[in-house]
């Protein structure tokens, strides 16, 4: 593929992350964006290659950064869904055990670390993660856990989805193929 389709490539989906990060100015949307945004970064990788897809997780991530309105969604883009979809790519080929527990251990880290960077140093309420009064953050990381396998098994249907169906029409749109 010619260096300036892969631009093109990168940059429309590029482009179109940014969009689902500034969104996120609608507040019940914060980790859906994220995510969706991340899962937008996909096809890049898969038609570009992992480097050019980091590439297009590292414009986005600065952008989001700068532009994009929540806090914990920027923050939640930039430390797993933004580069999640890539690493995917890379541990699916894994034995099926190991990879899982990279996939677990990387997400965990990334929500404990999130959690911990807005009390601490972006000052986010410590009511925030309260039902009726008691701090649960144990509760909803271990359903995040549950929404992570599901977020997984979902971009895994993307992946066959994008390369049944539209990488035909990605390669004759920009003449590669």
């Amino acid at each position: 593929m010619k260096r300036s389709a892969k631009v093109a490539i990168s940059g429309v989906f590029s482009a179109l992350a940014l969009v689902c990060m500034l969104f996120t100015i609608f507040p019940y949307a914060t980790y859906a964006l994220a995510g969706l945004a991340g899962a937008i970064l996909l096809p890049v990788a898969l038609e570009c290659g992992k480097p050019w897809a980091f590439g297009a997780y590292g414009v986005v991530s600065l952008l989001s950064l700068l532009l994009a309105p929540d806090m914990e969604s920027k923050l939640l883009f930039v430390a797993f869904f933004g580069y999640y979809p890539i690493l995917k790519l890379v541990l699916d080929r894994l034995n099926r055990v190991a990879g899982w527990a990279i996939k677990l251990a990387a997400f965990n880290a990334a929500m404990v670390a999130s959690y911990l960077l807005m009390l601490y140093v972006f000052g986010l309420p410590a009511d925030t993660f309260e039902l009726f009064g008691v701090n649960l953050p144990l509760v909803f990381l271990l359903t995040g856990n549950v929404v992570f396998w599901l977020y997984d098994r979902v971009l895994s249907g993307f992946v066959v989805m994008y390369c049944t169906q539209w990488h035909d029409r990605v390669a004759h749109l920009l003449h590669y193929k």
